[in-house]
């Protein structure tokens, strides 16, 4: 359900609720419909918000919120031109036969503001305008303008209200409209509103430490910070301290620049999360926060709220957390592929002589023997590099290096109760002209499992503040559906993967992924396990997180470009600082939070699937009547192959052929709907083991 509709349901204060939603509200109380219980205005019982959907019978049904709640039948006379999936206020109603049933109030939330659809004749000539989302006509005017004269495949943005058309994108055959018909399928946003550009400017652009003396000051500790290569927001910096076994997790304060109902945070707030494409993002923050003052730059001063977690040295479990704001001073910016690189090195020279002569001190410090070794080797390999990078670097790797071994043990306990899943990202390129170039496998290395570990720390830290009952905004991850997991199990069954003795989910999921090992089917099996379960979420109220085997879990860590990490700062902030006026806002408006944060974030992955999938299909359209080889990850009447080619991670429908789960098979591309993104194929051939091992 909608943030609205829960602050509608559970109850709330007029100054509660969202600028855009304000109107409404008023209505609502004109209309009578809200009432006041303890301070607070919430729905009569004789009315309900919800989402309406739509049957086939022209009928709709507006879902219950509770186990003791029914579903409210709406007749088609009672829809007050709601639509399907808007989400509205009804009214229970007496209906014959004692059916629970509703009218439709006031819709408060339409599903859809705007179409996007396209130019198109068909082979009769006949001129339309298709919805690219369904390839349906819909309805278009443009004032002063005949539409049939645009050239065709003209892409253009319409009202939902009134079909008027509001922009006109560009033209299918350009591959550069495709950034702005995924974007606008989903919500998102590039331009920041002059409001917030004016207000990002108006903060300041170097941090002043005199000015915040209030704070820890950090910048002694030699701090570090690990990013891909091209990454230009930094949330995060580390340091550990050997002697303390005592890990700093730092992370931008963005809180701190970003106040309540300023127009950067209502801006924030509709976004969400930013929007990863290959080419661009779109960020939740202006570029001028996101990618300099609140981004943990090296070699300049930055505010920071930081997770201090010491771990006991024998079994690595926290015995201390505790939360701060303080000032850092990050020494060095290091990316991945640099990390690896040291690590990977220390490994493959001299590797047994350093695990020798570390043996005493691995005994000292509670590192394992091969980790202190690592050490040992690159500081004796990085001599020459203290000369030319200076003593930094130097201290830096005499902690780092050893908090991956501490780190590797970390994530080896982990795995006993939370779950190792292999499944294959493909991340593409573009060219100039805005066409797929490349296409590779994403895989964790060495050096993202090291600050992997890290952030696992402080996420759960911060999640142990809460009692999980309201009080927070908590990361979950439901347990499976017996359905789905019994749906699993028999499609495993159709190609031999049989699985007899297990005692509950957990064990379940590691008897497939061992059955899959054997079967030389790792990554394709976690694939079909991660499907079949639930999508993790935000809550308010905790359940823990099953994948990660976690009884407690948030997101603390990445607050520049996820708005759920910045409403946790601002909890655990209020409950430090004893702020029960603070406390009070974020908790009455927490679950309608956790719903928005939840929802925004599967708008933004969406849209990134949904830019991909084109950048497929342009590529596919190139390649029609080509043979070439795939593998089946879905039988049946809707089969579909992905491609194991040079250009990987291509999905591609087979029409309705015979294959069974994981066939090796030879396809041939026949058609490639660009709108909608489908690629359609027809089976050459299975291809034997044989041919597939030369």
């Amino acid at each position: 359900m909608s943030a609205f509709a829960i602050q509608l349901s559970n109850g709330c204060l007029p100054s509660d609720i969202e600028e855009e939603n304000r109107e409404t509200f008023a209505s609502l109380q004109k209309l009578g419909v809200l009432e006041e219980q303890e301070g607070l205005r919430r729905l009569s019982s004789l009315h309900r918000a919800g989402r309406l959907y739509l049957g086939k019978d022209g009928r709709g049904y507006i879902e219950s919120q509770t186990k003791e709640q029914r579903d409210l039948l709406v007749e088609p006379d009672d829809l007050n031109g709601a639509a399907h999936d808007d989400i509205v206020v009804a009214k229970r109603i007496i209906a014959r036969r004692g059916r629970a049933s509703a009218k439709v109030i006031m819709v408060i939330e339409k599903a859809h503001l705007f179409t996007i659809g396209y130019t198109h004749r068909d082979a009769q000539g006949h001129f339309s305008v298709l919805n690219i989302r369904t390839g349906e006509p819909t309805h278009a005017v443009m004032q002063g303008m005949d539409l049939s004269a645009f050239k065709l495949g003209t892409v253009l943005k319409i009202n939902v209200e009134d079909d008027k058309v509001l922009e006109v994108f560009g033209h299918l055959d350009d591959p550069r409209v495709d950034e702005k018909i995924s974007l606008a399928l989903f919500d998102r946003r590039d331009a920041f509103p002059p409001e917030c550009t004016t207000e990002a400017l108006e903060i300041e652009s170097e941090v002043n430490a005199e000015e915040h003396s209030e704070r820890i000051d950090l910048r002694g500790l030699d701090f570090c910070t690990i990013d891909p290569i091209s990454a230009k927001d930094f949330d995060d910096a580390i340091y550990f301290d050997l002697q303390s076994y005592t890990l700093y997790v730092a992370i931008a304060d963005v809180s701190h620049y970003v106040p309540f109902f300023c127009d950067i945070d209502k801006e924030a707030k509709r976004r969400g999360f930013t929007t990863y494409l290959p080419h661009k993002s779109f960020p939740m923050l202006p570029r001028e926060l996101s990618e300099n003052i609140c981004s943990l730059k090296p070699r300049v001063d930055r505010l920071a709220f930081v997770a201090k977690i010491t771990l006991d040295p024998d079994s690595l479990q926290p015995i201390e957390e505790r939360f701060f704001e303080a000032i850092i001073h990050s020494k060095q910016r290091f990316n991945y592929a640099a990390v690896d690189g040291i690590l990977d090195r220390a490994r493959h020279s001299g590797l047994d002589r350093a695990r020798h002569s570390g043996l005493d001190r691995a005994r000292h410090s509670g590192l394992d023997p091969e980790s202190q070794g690592i050490l040992n080797q690159v500081q004796d390999d990085s001599r020459d590099a203290q000369n030319k990078r200076g003593e930094t670097i130097s201290r830096i790797l005499h902690w780092l290096l050893p908090l991956y071994g501490i780190t590797k043990r970390l994530r080896k306990a982990r795995l006993k109760n939370g779950f190792d899943f292999r499944s294959e990202e493909t991340k593409i390129a573009l060219g100039a002209d805005h066409l797929l170039k490349s296409t590779e496998i994403e895989t964790g290395t060495p050096s993202h499992s090291l600050i992997e570990e890290c952030m696992l720390l402080a996420n759960q830290a911060s999640a142990k503040r809460f009692e999980g009952e309201g009080d927070g905004i908590f990361r979950i991850h439901e347990p499976p559906q017996l359905a789905r997991t019994e749906a699993l199990l028999s499609e495993l069954a159709a190609i031999g993967l049989f699985v007899e003795n297990y005692e509950d989910s957990p064990s379940l999921i590691r008897a497939i992924q061992a059955e899959a090992e054997k079967m030389e089917l790792v990554s394709e099996v976690d694939a079909m396990i991660i499907k079949s379960l639930r999508q993790a979420s935000y809550s308010a109220h905790n359940v823990g997180h099953f994948g990660l085997g976690f009884k407690f879990y948030s997101h603390f860590t990445s607050p520049i470009r996820r708005y759920s990490d910045l409403i946790l700062h601002r909890l655990i902030k209020a409950q430090l600082q004893h702020d029960k006026e603070e406390s009070a806002y974020l908790l009455r408006n927490i679950e309608p939070l956790c719903a928005r944060v939840s929802e925004l974030e599967r708008e933004s992955t969406k849209c990134e699937w949904d830019f991909r999938d084109r950048k497929f299909a342009r590529w596919a359209a190139t390649q029609k009547g080509a043979f070439l080889e795939a593998e089946v990850i879905e039988a049946g009447e809707s089969a579909k192959a992905v491609l194991l080619g040079e250009i990987k991670g291509v999905t591609v429908h087979l029409k309705g052929d015979s294959v069974m789960l994981f066939d090796k098979i030879r396809v041939m591309i026949t058609e490639v709907n660009i709108p909608q993104a489908v690629i359609m194929a027809e089976l050459v051939n299975k291809i034997g083991k044989e041919e597939m091992e030369l």
